[in-house]
């Protein structure tokens, strides 16, 4: 299987005005009572060990007693805000159990767990800093995948909210039996997932950065595959980094594919993943269009890693239309143009090294 070494880190891009103007039309911008910076007035911090003992990464942080006083009541409103519209009334009984904060990643994230008093059930959401490929990436979710995820922006500020699932590298390793029909429906959204990050070109679906969603049916189980990292929208130049199928950690999940679906099967499912992207586009086409535009005229990467992704893309596609796009935004629109003309090449989906 091939390797993808991305970047060491990131490059974070600014928010610019024009996707500032898109995000209050879609009423995606909000004023926060609390912003990233706020949270960085932490006193004191310890290692969060999962159920094992093993560091999470995270680490549980703490603030003076009255700041924190404040901060409950203004991370509280921002979950209303997120959750319920900003209607005060839903959080009545909630409170601010704990504020843990990353320490890998690009935006830094803190993770805030919030209580409900009355029954001790909790929930959580993210406090990161602003990143643009991150924010399209968030929108591309909404747009063109099955899947919704709330957020809002507000100067340096990104808020998130929770998207549930098990972690994509535990399920892997802790949650694969050996019934062949959950095997089967575990491969066939895995295709389907791959084409997805491959249309809409988001990168770095290692096993940790995605989440699966498992849903008890009359028989069997149903299987989702959900993005929960979107930093690498349109950034890097190997079009394999926007291939699920080419990093390591998801090799079981390939293996199985291999196993239990026929290569006839594999290309109806890519099919049929395609003709819903492009139902979705063609349903949202106002918002996408202007989304796109906004992509366009913003900067997300850097010349050489767009010159190296255009010539991939025309080469896997035999098309030299990829040869004039100036920037990721013009390879995401003429990626996603081409699945509605329906003239996007499949990938094949293999193991070999």
């Amino acid at each position: 299987m091939q390797g993808n070494k991305p970047s060491k880190k990131k490059i974070s891009f600014p928010l610019q005005g024009r996707l500032k103007g898109y995000l209050k039309t879609y009423n995606s911008f909000a004023k926060l009572p609390l912003h990233y910076s706020d949270l960085q007035r932490y006193i004191a911090n310890t290692p969060l060990l999962n159920s094992d003992g093993t560091d999470t990464l995270w680490e549980t942080v703490y603030y003076s007693d009255f700041e924190f006083k404040e901060y409950n009541k203004s991370l509280c409103q921002i979950y209303a805000l997120i959750k319920t519209d900003g209607n005060l009334e839903a959080i009545e009984h909630l409170e601010v159990a704990r504020i843990d904060f990353c320490t890998f990643g690009n935006t830094n994230p803190f993770r805030i767990r919030i209580i409900n008093k009355l029954n001790d059930n909790y929930d959580h959401f993210y406090i990161k800093r602003v990143d643009t490929s991150r924010i399209y990436g968030l929108e591309l979710e909404r747009l063109l995948s099955p899947n919704y995820v709330g957020y809002l922006v507000d100067k340096e500020t990104l808020v998130e909210e929770h998207i549930a699932g098990i972690p994509g590298d535990d399920f892997l390793s802790k949650y694969i039996s050996d019934n062949e029909f959950d095997n089967t429906r575990i491969a066939k959204e895995f295709i389907k997932f791959n084409e997805r990050c491959f249309v809409r070109l988001l990168g770095d679906m290692r096993s940790y950065n995605y989440i699966v969603d498992i849903t008890p049916d009359i028989e069997g189980s149903q299987y989702r595959i959900r993005a929960i990292d979107f930093d690498q929208q349109s950034y890097e130049g190997w079009k394999s980094f926007y291939l699920p199928q080419y990093f390591k950690g998801n090799n079981p999940v390939i293996q199985m594919g291999m196993k239990h679906i026929s290569p006839t099967a594999v290309t109806q499912y890519q099919l049929e993943e395609r003709s819903l992207i492009a139902l979705r586009a063609k349903s949202s086409k106002t918002r996408l269009n202007s989304l796109l535009k906004c992509m366009i005229n913003d900067s997300i990467s850097f010349p050489n890693k767009v010159e190296q992704l255009r010539n991939e893309l025309s080469y896997h596609h035999k098309n030299n239309k990829f040869l004039t796009c100036k920037n990721m935004g013009e390879i995401v629109l003429t990626n996603i143009q081409l699945v509605i003309q329906k003239e996007f090449k499949q990938s094949i989906i293999d193991i070999s090294d």
